[in-house]
């Protein structure tokens, strides 16, 4: 007997700024079943799911529930209709009790007033049924964050709802409340509700989901029952894509053995621990993992933009205590941020004075910038980046996006750094940039510079790479040698399936 459908996509996409992140979606989830939705960051699962609860009301293509046509204008439609979100960081009005958090402007009503008696009545009828210590009296504000998403799941049953759709909701519990969330979906389902499920955790996916959808660059892919898939299958289909297509070293690898940085169980309270490794003269080392691996953290942290709490940093073997960037400088790093238009570039400034921001002493005496020195380390690095327009006095901010980040590479390299940290370096530049930024990066190996990369790109990892770190919550999962590099394997160790 063929299950009900709950929900239909039918050739559902959706554009931001003409940029297309969802293009053709047509798939169905089963009544009763738990569903995941899987793919690589910026897959389009976020979108799709906030298409569904009526975060997104402009879309193109159709929405079905229960074979019934929707189009939520609102949030508070889906929720009417019984589709009923958790998100990852669940938040809640820590004044409040945990029963006015889950009532929260639908509390039932005794005339013109409030009829609290019945509000925690119900609201402690909910909590009873998902095994929940805590009542509808306590404060809110008191509740762990396993706790808190227990709130928001007795919110979604207090609005009767028929779909629960789960963002990431393991993230941030612990090995205890992961197994006490795992026997309440359970117990959903065994009720009739049809549960959504995105994660990047394939583990997770392989102990409690039914079916799993796969999204990649907006597109559909295919829909598996898990029973019939393994690990390796689902992760291929997940990634799926020529990864030599395009980011490649053109130059034989410059690692020498010479380590030039090293990194002993550095530590920063509820954020990462114990990261521990070596960087060798002219090696590109990479850094992958999924959203909320921690990655940048750890840069930021050996750059001193960030206060460790535990753990050395040694640089030519020396140790060094690297409280702020200025120490970080003085120690041969630099640091290109992930997000040039906030921590790259000032906006107001020519290309100049953006370029020669971070060096300005090399160009100050007694006080006074010396102009046509500052002039010329510009020229000298336009010509090395390929700038365009090659102009000293253009502004910035008026570049396209791709000859901002040269500018942004630009200002750190008149540093005349010897370890150099690339946090996304082709985030938001087209294909043309991409290459020089690329030709620059080996270009920097083979003067004897050695760089730190952090992306998101797995063509950009795998091709460019020396060797690679894998990250995964604030851990160092696995240590891969280009040789050993494919996006299954690097995939599955962030996901935790093991190196």
């Amino acid at each position: 007997m063929e299950k009900q459908e709950m929900i239909e996509f039918r050739q559902v996409g959706k554009s931001f700024s003409g940029n297309k992140v969802l293009d053709d979606i047509s798939f169905s989830i089963r009544k009763g079943e738990i569903h995941a939705l899987m793919g690589e960051n910026g897959a389009g699962k976020s979108t799709l799911l906030n298409i569904l609860h009526g975060v997104y009301p402009d879309y193109e293509g159709e929405v079905f529930i229960e074979g019934e046509k929707v189009h939520f204008a609102s949030v508070q439609e889906g929720l009417k209709r019984g589709i009923a979100k958790v998100h990852q960081e669940v938040s809640v009005i820590s004044a409040l009790t945990v029963g006015q958090n889950i009532a929260l402007g639908y509390e039932p009503q005794k005339g013109p007033f409030v009829d609290y008696d019945a509000l925690y009545k119900h609201t402690d009828e909910i909590l009873e049924r998902l095994h929940c210590k805590f009542r509808s009296r306590d404060s809110a504000g008191l509740l762990s964050t396993g706790e808190m998403q227990m709130l928001a799941i007795a919110k979604a049953l207090f609005h009767k709802a028929q779909v629960i759709s789960f963002d990431e909701p393991t993230a941030a519990l612990s090995e205890h409340e992961v197994e006490t969330f795992f026997d309440v979906v359970a117990e959903l389902k065994k009720a009739g509700m049809t549960i959504l499920y995105v994660t990047h955790r394939i583990n997770e996916v392989f102990a409690i989901v039914d079916r799993t959808t796969v999204l990649r660059d907006g597109k559909y892919i295919g829909t598996y029952e898990i029973a019939s898939i393994t690990k390796e299958a689902l992760i291929q289909s997940m990634v799926g894509r020529d990864v030599a297509a395009f980011a490649v070293r053109n130059r034989p690898s410059c690692a020498q053995s010479e380590v030039v940085l090293e990194v002993k169980n550095l530590c920063r309270d509820n954020v990462f621990s114990n990261i521990s490794f070596q960087l060798h003269r002219g090696e590109l080392l990479g850094f992958s993992g999924l959203v909320g691996s921690k990655r940048t953290d750890v840069m930021r942290t050996i750059f001193g933009a960030d206060q460790k709490s535990a753990g050395e940093v040694f640089v030519g073997g020396k140790p060094v205590h690297i409280k702020n960037p200025r120490d970080a400088l003085s120690c041969g790093i630099a640091l290109i941020p992930e997000n040039r238009k906030t921590q790259g570039f000032v906006r107001m400034m020519n290309n100049a004075d953006n370029v020669g921001l971070a060096s300005l002493k090399n160009f100050c005496k007694f006080g006074f910038v010396n102009v046509k020195q500052k002039i010329k380390n510009c020229e000298h690095y336009i010509e090395q980046i390929h700038l365009h327009p090659a102009d000293p006095y253009y502004d910035t901010e008026k570049l396209s996006g791709g000859n901002q980040q040269k500018v942004v590479i630009a200002k750190w390299l008149s540093t005349h750094s010897n370890i150099i940290i690339f946090d996304e370096p082709t985030k938001g530049v087209d294909v043309g940039a991409k290459a020089e930024i690329y030709r620059l990066m080996e270009e920097l190996l083979a003067e004897g510079k050695s760089i730190l990369m952090v992306s998101s790109e797995m063509p950009e990892i795998i091709g460019m790479s020396d060797r690679v770190i894998v990250m995964r919550e604030g851990r160092i999962m696995a240590e891969l040698q280009r040789g050993e590099l494919s996006e299954e394997r690097v995939i599955s160790c962030a996901m935790g399936g093991g190196s």
